[in-house]
């Protein structure tokens, strides 16, 4: 019974639930303000469009943070779950996304009931800290086109279209009203919690949503040139039909499998480097990867059934989570709950929020993510050890998160072995 009963949610998941709820709903709320314009964006880009992205951040989001093994986790579509589905849209269309994302639910969910989960754990530290400090950079890279307020332009890597992107944005003419919001955003951000203490405020508000609120307020009572969030649609349901695609067997089973390890690599990874960044990695409160997994396949299964996408543990999200002092998973059903609230009720006043707001915060995310100070300890240590963490952390950027981690683990065990045969 008990190896049931701990792939299931438990009661035991809120025990805290009366001390932290407050801080929590506070930390949702900021983590919905970051996630919305993301989940715009990747459904966009993915060729989905803008519903589909609103759909799997709510839904998917929602049933993860409730089945899922991590407190501090929070789900919904990911850059680098677009990377994998881009080609297979433009090949077979969106209809493809339905079929394929039940079929990697199934497979998610798969590898969590027979205890897969526990292989994350034989990832050496070294590819762990290089894997963080590459997606910090992914994060970082991929607000370009929000802060310059210019579209991304493509390329086969993060970097190249990060390049691109600047030198088109440069040619077209520097918008300097964004990069205005862009450094008074950071700066309100990373100024506010010594204001706070300094004022001996005792009420705790995250720092981003200060300066998302002051910014916006700034854009509205100024009328500064910039783009805005906009519009956003409300239906948050499309029909799907598992027959309507044309998607062949193998493609089917190969597009599958790709996502399916994508999103189980993708989201154990973030929710240890969560449990990491909140320091209970070694304690009864860390993240449970089996369940964690099949909370996962879960949330793909449901919101590719309902017009979403496959979703994933998101990195930036779970950040600015923790970043926001959230203790339970109630923040991350909560942010879900924020987003539904969004489309139905909020769609005016969140659609006066600047696009380089939401970046910035992003990149003073991806800034407490990388964690400089530490980052040069970790350095000074073995030879080893150093290089591992800054090739994986290239890996990532260059060629992507599967293929680095692989890389950068065989690499690791590889020369550790060498090594010792050298020394005998």
């Amino acid at each position: 019974m008990s190896y049931i009963s701990e792939l299931l949610p438990h009661r035991r998941d809120y025990v805290d639930a009366k001390k932290v709820w407050r801080h929590d709903v506070v930390a949702g709320i900021t983590v919905g303000i970051v996630a919305l314009p993301l989940a715009l964006a990747f459904g966009i880009t993915t060729g989905a469009g803008a519903r589909a992205g609103l759909i799997t951040a709510i839904y998917a989001g929602f049933i993860a943070a409730i089945f899922g093994g991590s407190n501090y986790q929070v789900s919904g579509p990911t850059g680098a779950m677009t990377v994998v589905l881009i080609p297979i849209v433009v090949k077979y269309g969106t209809a493809s996304l339905a079929p394929l994302g039940l079929l990697a639910g199934a497979m998610v969910i798969l590898m969590g009931v027979t205890h897969c989960g526990v292989l994350i754990k034989r990832v050496p530290w070294p590819v762990m800290e290089g894997f963080t400090l590459g997606i910090a950079l992914v994060i970082a890279l991929q607000q370009l086109p929000s802060v310059l307020a210019f579209h991304s332009v493509s390329g086969p890597n993060t970097l190249v279209t990060a390049w691109r992107t600047v030198r088109s944005a440069i040619s077209a003419g520097v918008h300097w009203s964004s990069l205005l919001i862009l450094v008074i955003t950071l700066f309100v951000k990373f100024a506010y919690p010594k204001i706070s203490h300094a004022l001996k405020i005792k009420i705790h508000i995250p720092a981003s949503f200060v300066a998302i609120i002051f910014s916006t307020l700034l854009v509205a009572i100024f009328s500064i040139h910039t783009p805005l969030i906009g519009n956003l649609p409300r239906s948050l349901y499309v029909h799907v039909s598992l027959s309507g695609s044309h998607i062949g067997a193998p493609a089917l089973f190969i597009g599958a499998i790709q996502i399916a390890l994508l999103a189980a690599i993708e989201s154990l990874l973030s929710a240890r480097v969560a449990d990491q960044m909140v320091h209970v990695h070694e304690s009864a409160q860390s993240y449970k990867p089996n369940r964690e997994l099949v909370g996962q396949g879960l949330a793909t299964v449901v919101s590719s059934m309902v017009g979403g996408m496959p979703a994933t543990g998101a990195i930036a999200r779970t950040s600015v989570n923790i970043r926001s002092k959230a203790a339970s998973r109630i923040s991350a059903i909560t942010h879900a709950a924020f987003l539904l609230l969004v489309v139905l009720v909020l769609n005016p006043v969140i659609a006066q929020i600047p696009t380089a707001a939401l970046g910035a915060v992003l990149i003073g995310t991806s800034y407490r993510i990388a964690k400089p100070a530490n980052l040069m300890e970790m350095l000074k240590t073995t030879r080893l050890d150093a290089t591992t963490l800054l090739i994986t952390a290239v890996l990532v950027v260059v060629i992507g998160l599967i293929w680095a981690i692989a890389i950068s683990t065989a690499g690791y065990f590889l020369a550790r072995t060498i090594l010792k045969r050298v020394k005998r």
